[in-house]
């Protein structure tokens, strides 16, 4: 006679065999990754910049896509340039007639939480958040971004401010932006003004036509 254990057993096995692929088949995956991506092409006298945005930086590319989108950054201007190092721009109060303010942004802007995400480095044409101040994990600025112009990458800045996407055209842009005329803040002496357009593309094709590879 089989001993009640082994009966409990027993009967326990059966369940796991019959429920155990239904609950294989409900176990979450990784989400599946679309097969199109949005390209932001930003305009400027000196030539058009075009850049993707990383999906592991959600946030960040939420937001600056809105603001792309809606018009936000259309007649702002690259506010501090430095040969070798960055461009820096998209605050709202480059638009209007006071120099002076260009850069502060407003008392009561939002932020966004940073998002270090790993492997995106501080390489030339590397798209990466302004923000105040303050140790790793401070939050980012809701408008401001900057570009990387300095070729060897400006790497001493990886893990500090989240990096959420990158240039894949017009980096001889980017240069000719950073070596322009400025004043003693790095103001470019005249006014570099941009505007954004988003489309959407398929993936292969962005690597098709920008030679943009996706992990």
């Amino acid at each position: 006679m089989k001993h009640p254990f082994h009966r409990i057993a027993a009967v326990l096995l059966v369940l796991l065999w019959a429920f155990g692929p239904v609950m294989a088949a409900a176990k979450p995956g990784k989400p599946k990754k679309s097969s199109k991506d949005e390209v932001v092409t930003v305009t400027t006298p000196q030539g058009v910049i075009r850049l993707i945005l990383f999906d592991d930086t959600p946030l960040h590319k939420a937001n600056f896509l809105q603001k792309a989108k809606s018009g936000f950054y259309d007649g702002t201007t690259f506010h501090r340039v430095i040969d070798n190092f960055m461009i820096q721009g998209g605050d709202a109060n480059t638009k209007d007639a006071d120099p002076s303010n260009d850069g502060l942004g407003q008392p009561n802007d939002p932020t966004i939480p940073a998002e270090l995400a790993p492997g995106h480095l501080h390489a030339y044409g590397a798209v990466a958040a302004a923000r105040m101040g303050g140790p790793a994990g401070t939050p980012s600025s809701h408008s401001q971004f900057y570009l990387v112009e300095n070729h060897e990458g400006s790497h001493f800045l990886d893990g500090q401010y989240t990096v959420f996407g990158q240039v894949i055209q017009g980096l001889d842009v980017i240069d000719k932006i950073a070596k322009l005329p400025k004043d003693a803040r790095d103001r470019p002496t005249a006014d570099v003004k941009m505007t954004m357009k988003v489309e959407k593309l398929k993936r292969k094709k962005i690597t098709k036509l920008y030679g943009y590879k996706y992990e």
